[in-house]
């Protein structure tokens, strides 16, 4: 695999989670930041070590905050489709898939 990219979506939700917790508290953006990067090391080590969450997508649980990575693992590098809040409009990432397939 040559790596991990973003859906541009994806990415968006990624930092406006990191503004959000950021401004919560001092400090606590980055140690989301920082779980998330952590954790998107891990996909692109062992993209086969998550479940299947609605195939071909795969969950990956964010450590200590209430959000998972959505990906694919595509022929050569690792889509993530969302970074996706556990409670928030499930499955809302859906539609993204249609411009990937």
């Amino acid at each position: 695999m040559s790596g991990v990219g973003f859906d541009p979506d994806a990415r968006a939700e990624f930092l406006a989670a990191v503004e959000y917790y950021e401004e919560s508290q001092m400090g606590l953006g980055r140690r989301f930041r920082e779980a998330v990067e952590t954790e998107v090391e891990n996909i692109g080590a062992m993209p086969f070590r998550f479940r299947v969450l609605h195939a071909p997508f795969r969950r990956c649980l964010i450590p200590k905050f209430p959000y998972s990575i959505i990906f694919s693992i595509e022929p050569s590098f690792i889509l993530v489709i969302a970074v996706a809040h556990a409670k928030r409009k499930p499955g809302y990432w859906h539609d993204r898939i249609e411009k990937y397939r």
